[in-house]
């Protein structure tokens, strides 16, 4: 992780070797400014690897993949999408219902951009 990049261990660190949201143990796990966040879990009994994006307030997202390798290319791929997509939102989610109408089809591209 570059320091420089404004991503960092999430809680320090203290997420890693616990239980994700997915039910696999968090291998990797890094916020943005307290806004964004990316973690990695996998549970290789069952070749389950998932990386979940999360923007507070507007998106949960999980991509499951078959592999480690695969996941943890998304993984960095995704951070400068998810960034941008951030950037657009208002903090903290939709304050009004033309906020949720107006970054529907963002976050819905998104989506579909990684699924």
């Amino acid at each position: 992780m570059n320091a420089d990049s404004g991503w960092s261990d999430y809680e320090g660190g203290a997420t890693l070797g616990g239980m994700g949201s997915q039910g696999g143990t968090i291998v990797r796990d890094e916020g943005f400014r307290g806004l964004l966040r990316l973690t990695y879990e996998s549970d290789d009994s069952r070749s389950f690897h998932v990386v979940t994006c999360g923007i507070s307030g507007w998106l949960l997202h999980p991509r499951f993949f078959d592999n480690a390798a695969e996941a943890l290319h998304a993984f960095d791929s995704m951070k400068p999408a998810l960034e941008e997509l951030g950037t657009t939102l208002p903090e903290g989610g939709p304050r009004s219902t033309a906020d949720g109408r107006a970054t529907g089809p963002l976050l819905a591209a998104f989506r579909v951009r990684f699924s």
